[in-house]
């Protein structure tokens, strides 16, 4: 059976503007057309799909996510049981940071005593063990620069970084209202730039764009932008888009 691309849209729960850069990236390119020029999928591409949403959930970029599904040594069942692991491990985690949340309610309301230990119960963002063995078995590569940062500055360094982003992203909302190319704004966007080429990966004007574009082709960076102002996120991107034509 095949199925046109609002379908599988709807089936999946995203939405179209994500398949068509799923295709336009090569991520995931229906092999069938139909005489009307539309796109179909079939079996294996709704497979590759569900793997595809499995590894975004699990936290892999596009680019690494097609690397893996595309190396000569991928077995999808072996991949279904690494990721099954690995949201189990995940939900634990989910299960034990509601557990603190409860703890911290009581605390605050006088009703519980609890230990600094206890209010990061649940917490650990220092590594993906899954990712790991991921790359071992389908890649073999070392971890990207910007992990290996993260997890050499600690906690506190990591806190210090998510708080310097934050400000950086409620600067640049407060100027939504701007043209992107004014000067103003390119002066906080690149500020944003550099910051981002500070975590350990240096970005090219080009790569620099493609992130823009992620920000609004992604409903998860779009939604998680967006709750800085409306429109934030393709703010950016247009404000990406001109510093990379500058640079």
């Amino acid at each position: 059976m095949h199925r046109k691309v609002k379908e599988v849209a709807d089936l999946a729960g995203i939405s179209v503007r994500t398949l068509h850069h799923y295709d336009r990236i090569g991520l995931l390119t229906p092999r069938t057309v139909s005489d009307a020029g539309y796109r179909l999928y079939d079996e294996e591409d709704l497979d590759r799909l569900q793997q595809i949403l499995f590894f975004r959930e699990l936290g892999f970029p596009l680019r690494k996510i097609g690397e893996i599904l595309d190396s000569p040594s991928y077995d999808r069942r072996e991949a279904l049981g690494l990721q099954e692991k690995a949201l189990i491990e995940k939900r634990s985690r989910l299960d034990r940071m509601i557990v603190t949340i409860g703890k911290t309610i009581k605390n605050m309301e006088g009703e519980s005593e609890m230990s600094q230990q206890e209010k990061f119960e649940g917490f650990d963002f220092s590594k993906n063990p899954y990712e790991e063995e991921a790359r071992q078995k389908w890649g073999d590569e070392p971890v990207d620069r910007a992990n290996e940062k993260m997890a050499a500055i600690g906690p506190d360094g990591r806190e210090d970084l998510g708080r310097q982003m934050d400000g950086l992203f409620k600067k640049l909302a407060s100027l939504r209202d701007r043209k992107p190319d004014s000067e103003e704004v390119q002066q906080a966007i690149g500020e944003w730039h550099e910051f981002l080429n500070g975590m350990g990966h240096t970005y090219s004007p080009e790569a620099f764009r493609g992130l823009g574009q992620l920000y609004v082709q992604d409903d998860r960076f779009t939604k998680n932008m967006d709750r800085y102002g409306e429109g934030f996120a393709q703010f950016m991107a247009d404000a990406m888009s001109v510093r990379a034509d500058r640079l």
